[in-house]
């Protein structure tokens, strides 16, 4: 019974003391530095820059061809008034990544696409982070060399006035190869950037939920996601929490300097969580949020995919210790599954308090998780079922511990991390 009487305080106390995480009304912000909530109707949201920053668009990819023909056009599409370029960068694929988006620039045209190789990671870099050191670099070139001959034109009628820098590029949006966005997606971003004074804008892309496994598992892996990082915590300019979601992230130029990004963070696997706290602890403001118009393309069919998604860099999470290994397995034991324990022996044993403290912690549960279950279109019926989902993913992290210690570290595309000498 005291048992089940703590796991109901502990739902208690999630639900009201670790920043509404639960809520799913944080999006893209349009009035303030920590507004939220729906876009305001056309005409009343903040004015448009009258400069509109000069944005590179830098994609690492590695053996994407399959998620590309969904994913790029509408990035070549950007509705985007600024000075804009994609960077792709082929991170040593062998299915014909840099091939294929070449093709399918030469056929939607658009923003110009530049492909390029970085080669082999140097030692101490992730695979992902070389690729990004990489395309900053040759965004950084490019467009300065683009803005400077613009600036020649300008400079005999205004001075110079239109530009917005001093040479170069003002954002990078660094966004993954599955990662679908809205024709207005970089104009957006850029708007909340520059009327919110804010350094990295993120937006949680809304994940592929189409098979039983999928809607199982990705709604919870988000919903989880915001209990360990309260997106209102992050965003708070004096708060210690800081997250991002890698697949979309709007970062300024000067942050990424200031923060010594990508470097400062070459050897981290959960790059997105180390890249918003390098910047956040530099002095920057950081904003994440869900999207509504931002879109993850890659299935996941089966349990095998979603599980090597997650166990890949759990442990890592858990900063490869087996202390807080023990402390996560406990709480989820605690909080998610006692719940529907308490029930079952109330009932099996004919005592009510067990059983009342359990359904009342269960019930709790399942109501937080409504909302997350609702902005993936799901049916609510799966919100009792979120036991058995936390359960997978408190195996998914045991199995990520003892693949750490067999020697398999991080695995991904044919790359193995091992944990890092130092950290970010």
């Amino acid at each position: 019974m005291w048992i089940a009487a703590g796991s109901l305080a502990a739902w208690l106390w999630l639900l009201l003391g670790q920043g509404f995480f639960w809520r799913t009304d944080v999006t893209l912000p349009r009035t303030g530095p920590e507004g939220s909530g729906p876009p305001e109707p056309d005409g009343f949201g903040p004015p448009e820059p009258a400069i509109w920053p000069s944005v590179a668009v830098v994609v690492p990819a590695r053996d994407e061809s399959a998620v590309l023909p969904a994913s790029l056009p509408s990035l070549l599409a950007q509705d985007y008034p600024g000075p804009a370029e994609i960077f792709l960068i082929d991170d040593g694929s062998s299915d014909g990544t840099g091939k294929l988006a070449r093709e399918l620039a030469d056929e939607h045209g658009g923003l110009p696409l530049t492909v390029d190789s970085p080669g082999e990671p140097g030692p101490g870099w992730t695979g992902k982070l070389w690729a990004v050191r990489h395309g900053m670099a040759l965004a950084t070139t490019r467009l300065a060399a683009d803005r400077g001959d613009a600036d020649g034109a300008d400079r005999k009628d205004d001075g110079g006035a239109n530009r917005k820098g001093d040479g170069g590029v003002d954002y990078l949006l660094l966004t993954d190869a599955d990662i679908a966005h809205e024709p207005d997606s970089l104009r957006e971003l850029v708007r909340a950037a520059e009327t919110n004074g804010l350094d990295l804008v993120s937006q949680m892309a809304r994940l592929r939920v189409v098979t039983y496994w999928e809607r199982l598992i990705v709604p919870a892996f988000v919903y989880f996601f915001a209990q360990l990082y309260p997106f209102r915590w992050v965003n708070r300019p004096r708060g210690r929490t800081a997250a991002a979601a890698g697949g979309c992230v709007l970062l300024r130029r000067e942050a990424a300097e200031r923060a010594g990004v990508p470097e400062a963070i070459r050897q981290a696997v959960i790059d997105d969580v180390a890249l918003a706290r390098t910047v956040k602890r530099s002095g920057g403001r950081i904003w994440l949020g869900l999207a509504d118009r931002v879109d993850s393309v890659r299935p996941y069919p089966r349990l095998g995919e979603l599980w090597r998604m997650v166990s890949r860099s759990a442990y890592t999470q858990l900063r490869h210790n087996p202390l807080l290994l023990l402390v996560t397995v406990a709480g989820l034991a605690v909080v998610y599954l006692v719940p529907p324990a308490a029930v079952v022996a109330g009932v099996l044993t004919g005592r009510p308090a067990p059983l009342a403290l359990g359904a009342v912690a269960w019930a709790l549960m399942a109501g937080s998780y409504i909302p997350m279950l609702r902005y993936y279109r799901q049916t609510l019926w799966l919100a009792p079922l979120l036991p058995l989902t936390a359960l997978l993913y408190l195996l998914m992290t045991v199995d990520s511990a003892v693949r750490h210690h067999l020697g398999q570290g991080a695995a991904w595309k044919g790359r193995t991390y091992a944990r890092p000498s130092a950290a970010p």
